[in-house]
């Protein structure tokens, strides 16, 4: 399950050593975690633990649960939504696979370093037939350049670290065993900014994203 650590003034965010799908109780535990770095503001680096960074929903709870389906999409959204906008600069460290809405995770993030020699980031959503929502479309745009929009939303291509880094997915890339260190080599140097002054940028920044996530449609 997701655990939050406080190393060297940065936030450390462990997603967990397992799909880090989400579950209600892995999203508790992100969400506690959220809400503790507001209370304590410092730099946050996202990373799992295992052969994913996250492999999105969790359509088995999804398939047993269809009538809590909306209430699940909106807190999904909600999630995306507060890392869109937390107050303290963010880095996803993209240990392992990030499919789906485990990829839009990523992208919610300010940036992103990825494994180079080992998993995906991929957008699976035309191949298993489950169309973006309003929220999840705007998310994504809101990050990536057109041209990566289209070829990540609309194909269900896996993006390896090379390939992520020249179509502008991820902004960097390093070795397993470096790859916490160079994810927060790029916030914690940014531990002084206003983390009001910071939120409020974000949340103008991402209006539109924000404003189409609370929406919470259904896929």
């Amino acid at each position: 399950m997701p655990q939050l650590t406080l190393i060297d003034g940065v936030h450390v965010l462990d997603l967990g050593d397992s799909e880090n799908r989400f579950g209600p109780a892995w999203m508790s535990e992100v969400e506690a975690a959220l809400d503790a770095v507001v209370a304590a503001p410092a730099p946050l680096v996202a990373i799992g633990s295992g052969k994913f960074f996250s492999n999105g929903l969790d359509l088995d709870w999804v398939m047993a649960n269809a009538d809590q389906l909306p209430a699940y999409t909106a807190r999904v959204q909600a999630i995306f939504a507060r890392v869109l906008t937390l107050p303290v600069p963010t880095v996803a460290a993209v240990n392992g696979h990030a499919f789906g809405a485990g990829a839009m995770l990523a992208l919610a993030f300010d940036w992103r370093v990825m494994r180079e020699d080992r998993g995906f980031f991929c957008l699976p959503e035309v191949d298993i037939q489950i169309p973006f929502t309003t929220g999840m479309a705007a998310l994504i745009q809101s990050k990536l350049t057109p041209r990566a929009a289209v070829d990540t939303m609309t194909t269900g291509r896996r993006f390896g670290a090379a390939d992520a880094l020249a179509a502008g997915i991820v902004d960097g890339v390093a070795a397993e065993d470096d790859l916490r260190a160079a994810a927060t080599a790029l916030v914690a140097p940014l531990a002084g900014k206003s983390p009001e002054t910071l939120g409020r940028i974000k949340a103008t920044m991402f209006a539109d994203a924000v404003w189409a996530l609370a929406e919470g449609d259904a896929p």
